[in-house]
């Protein structure tokens, strides 16, 4: 046998192979926990070890059947509405009373002396005769019959005074500028000949804007035409508030 030689006959120890270590996870004790947490010793399949029941606890006879609620007396629903039973046959009435009223007498005076019942206000819409009462009806004009039907609301007299309070004490403010010079009150021929120039304005500028292109295809136009609807504007308001304020104040 070639390559052989003495030594191979010398025994070899077989050199042992080194285990790595069994990895553990970190969660263990965590699975473990939750794996065993809603578990008992016998919840699906019962009990390890059955107790031996005692000698008393026994099954009795009738042990199992419902039992029932005391027996009461049965009673209607309505039992207090209902009206009283038929006498029995041995409850017999009194006989032979007599009585010394005068039935005829007492009527009368009763029927004298009452105060008679005020009629009812009633409407027939059918040809039948059915009746309807006219006051809920809305047909009866009960409003117009009241004590204050046409007063003023007290709303609207307090409210009226309130206004007239605001009158007078601006009516003291003004007086007191006046007083001290710091302002005036324009008088009609100069109000009149402010909104007079208003009004030519208006129509100076309504005429210049009545004769521009129709078609606004430059910025200039379009700047022109948004400028003298702007001054149109402003001179609308102005002229609605000089036609609105009779006085018209101005400071020095």
């Amino acid at each position: 046998m070639e390559g052989a030689t003495i030594y191979d006959l010398i025994p070899v120890e077989e050199a042992k192979r080194q285990k790595q270590a069994r990895h553990v996870s970190k969660f263990k004790l965590t699975a473990k926990h939750e794996h065993t947490e809603n578990r008992t010793n016998h919840k699906t399949m019962g009990q390890a070890k059955v107790p031996v029941p005692t000698t008393d606890d026994y099954l009795k006879k009738r042990s199992k059947e419902p039992v029932l609620p005391d027996k009461t007396q049965f009673r209607y629903p309505d039992e207090e509405r209902r009206r009283p039973g038929v006498p029995a046959k041995d409850n017999t009435p009194l006989m032979g009373l007599k009585t010394n009223k005068n039935f005829i007498t007492t009527n009368a005076v009763q029927n004298i002396t009452s105060v008679p019942k005020a009629s009812q206000k009633i409407y027939c819409d059918t040809r039948n005769g059915d009746k309807n009462y006219l006051t809920p009806s809305g047909l009866e004009p009960k409003y117009v019959h009241k004590k204050e039907y046409g007063d003023t609301p007290t709303y609207l007299v307090k409210r009226k005074e309130e206004m007239q309070r605001a009158q007078e004490e601006y009516d003291a403010y003004i007086a007191e500028h006046f007083r001290r010079g710091a302002m005036r009150s324009l008088t009609t021929d100069e109000r009149q000949a402010i909104l007079k120039g208003l009004q030519t304005n208006w129509e100076d500028i309504h005429d210049q804007y009545q004769s521009l292109s129709v078609v606004t295809d430059t910025a200039p136009k379009k700047n022109r035409k948004e400028r003298m609807e702007a001054e149109m504007k402003q001179l609308e308001r102005d002229i609605e508030s000089f036609q609105r304020h009779k006085v018209i104040y101005i400071s020095n």
